[in-house]
Formats: structure tokens, C-alpha cells, sequence
């Protein structure tokens, strides 16, 4: 699989504010997390429009974006010292969703994820606050939470920071990225939705920071990495070919230095050096025919984009409308 030239990257939409999480579904809309409160919306002809609530009693800090079918979305809320999940409705409604787990308020929340069967599932990085004490390799606090019929409940805990997940298109396993124990871990599903036999579906060497991850149709995994900007492709042997990646090399033995020193901090997320690409953060699939590559990231205001060698794997939500725009 050929790497992917930096000359080839586009940008679209304008203005975004950490579009962190980013989707798409068949009907040619993007969509990603906004903090100015919602979810931006870009339109197949290039329209951009905000969805939040301009009531809301609170900050709203939307890190993972989850599309439902009734055109409202699940947001993991990252706040600076409380989390929780909140159902943003297609009037602009905010409402809670899941603010505690077992007794304890959730902390602040990384992720949320529907799969096909409409179990909604949601990560926690880290319970420590604040969430930079994490990011070393001797902290694994992070955890998952599954919703279902029968309510929400911890199923995964014990990870190294819990960053994106996703049921497979089987749906028979979990794949889980701990950004900073530098693995993508699987677990395997039952029909009660508990999850184990957990293992390494990949390990990740110097630079690595994994972050998100999406399918393809060759049951390849697509991972990207904060810091590096990198993008790698995980194929169903374990064969890594990194397709992309934008980083000054001195930057990153800086910030490769303090994480082997147990040092690493905010400012080594909160500043990038890169030809083109502001600290990628996820991907998303698009296009009729789902070759087009979307980049979410953490430090910049568009979405990159570049034609992938295979086809994405249809998400969960690829069907569903979205919200209706206010007139």
C-alpha cells in the first residue's frame, strides 16, 4: 500500500474549531466535534452551519461525536474537570445522556461509539485530573462503558488512556486504542455485551501516539497518531504500512524524549510542527464510494482529505439522514 504524498492533501470546510471527532454519511454531510459548543455541519455543496445549544448552562467541550437515527448526536464531553455524555437533539436541545457510572460522576470523556445493534459504547481516558498526569506509560485507568437494554455498566478497565473504539464490522469484537501504552487492544463481544480475551491487535514503536481508528474493506485498520501525524494501516496479519505522515523530526524527539522521561505534558500536545497537517486525531471514510479519506484534528480550524488506496468500511451510521437544518 503506497504512502500518501502531502502535495495530495486538500482542506475543507473553514472556521472549524478542534474538529477533534469527524464523521460522514452517505448522503455526501460531514460531520465534526466543535468547540463552540455542538457539531459543525458541512454540507455536500460546501455549506457550513453549527448545531449547539445557545442555552445551554454550561460549557460544552465535544471530543467524540456520535450520529443516532432520529438525527440527534451523542457527545463525550472533555471537560477541564467533569465528563459525562450529552444528546444534543436536532433543535439544538442538549440534554444529558449518561453523567455517572457505578455511584461516581463519569470524568472528563473521551469517545462514544454506536454500533450496528444500537448498543452505545464510550471511553474515559483517564480517571486522573488533570488528564496530563496520564500520559505515561505506567498509568492505565482508563475504561469503557457499554449502554444497552440493560442499562450502563464498566465493561473494560485497566487501559492506557482510552482513546477511540469501535465494534468491528463482524461485530464480534472491540477494538480499543490506549494512546499512551502504545497498542491497539481487542476484546472479544458476547450476546451479553461483556467483553473478553484481550489482546493485542497491534503495538506501535517511537512516535506513535494512537488516537483514532476506522475499518476498511479489506479488514484492514486504519489508525492515526497525534504528534506524528501519522496514519497507519493495520492489515488482518498485523502488517503496518504507515501511509502518511507530517512531523519535524526534532519536534517530535522532543516530544518522544519527555514521554520516555515521564515528563510529557500539555505543551507537547498543544503545539505542533508540520508541513500541512494541524495534529490529526481520527478518520472517517467518505465519498460514493468511500475513498475518500477525511482527517479529523486537535489544533486546527478545516478537514483534510486525500483519495485512499482501498474503500472504508460503511460505519454504523452511514445511512442515517442527520439533523434537519432550522429554516
Amino acid at each position: 500500500m503506497s504512502p500518501v504524498k502531502l502535495a495530495d492533501i486538500e482542506f475543507i470546510g473553514k472556521g472549524l474549531v478542534r474538529p477533534e471527532c469527524i464523521l460522514a454519511t452517505a448522503n455526501g454531510r460531514i460531520y465534526t466535534a466543535d468547540w463552540r459548543g455542538g457539531v459543525a455541519v458541512i454540507e455536500p455543496d460546501g455549506r457550513q452551519w453549527l448545531l449547539r445549544d445557545d442555552n445551554a448552562a454550561f460549557e460544552l467541550k465535544p471530543n467524540g461525536i456520535c450520529l443516532q437515527p432520529d438525527g440527534s448526536f451523542l457527545i463525550a464531553h472533555l471537560g477541564d474537570a467533569e465528563g459525562g455524555v450529552f444528546r444534543l437533539d436536532q433543535a439544538g436541545k442538549l440534554t444529558p445522556f449518561l453523567t455517572e457510572i457505578e455511584g461516581e460522576s463519569l470524568p472528563p470523556t473521551n469517545y462514544v461509539h454506536r454500533d450496528v445493534l444500537g448498543r452505545i459504547w464510550i471511553t474515559v481516558s483517564t480517571r486522573l485530573m488533570p488528564r496530563a498526569r496520564a500520559y505515561r506509560r505506567d498509568v492505565a485507568d482508563g475504561f469503557v462503558v457499554l449502554v444497552d437494554e440493560r442499562g450502563a455498566r464498566i465493561v473494560a478497565d485497566g487501559l492506557g488512556y482510552t482513546n477511540e473504539c469501535l465494534v468491528d464490522p463482524s461485530g464480534r469484537r472491540l477494538l480499543v486504542n490506549e494512546t499512551f501504552s502504545r497498542r491497539l487492544t481487542a476484546f472479544a463481544i458476547d450476546t451479553d455485551g461483556v467483553l473478553s480475551n484481550r489482546s493485542t491487535a497491534a503495538e506501535f514503536g517511537p512516535g506513535t501516539f494512537p488516537d483514532g481508528l476506522t475499518f476498511d474493506q479489506q479488514n484492514g485498520i486504519w489508525v492515526t497518531s497525534i504528534v506524528s501525524n501519522r496514519v497507519i494501516h493495520v492489515a488482518a496479519d498485523g502488517t503496518q504500512t504507515h501511509i502518511l505522515e507530517d512531523v519535524d523530526p526534532n519536534h517530535l524527539d522532543w516530544v518522544e524524549a519527555a514521554f520516555q522521561g515521564g515528563t510529557m505534558g500539555r505543551p507537547h500536545l498543544d503545539n505542533v510542527n508540520s508541513a500541512r497537517l494541524p495534529m490529526i486525531s481520527s478518520l472517517a471514510f467518505a465519498g460514493a464510494d468511500l475513498r475518500t479519506a477525511l482527517l479529523g484534528c486537535l489544533l486546527g480550524d478545516a478537514v483534510a482529505r486525500f483519495r485512499a488506496p482501498v474503500s472504508g468500511h460503511p460505519p454504523s451510521h452511514w445511512d442515517f439522514p442527520g439533523p434537519r437544518r432550522a429554516a
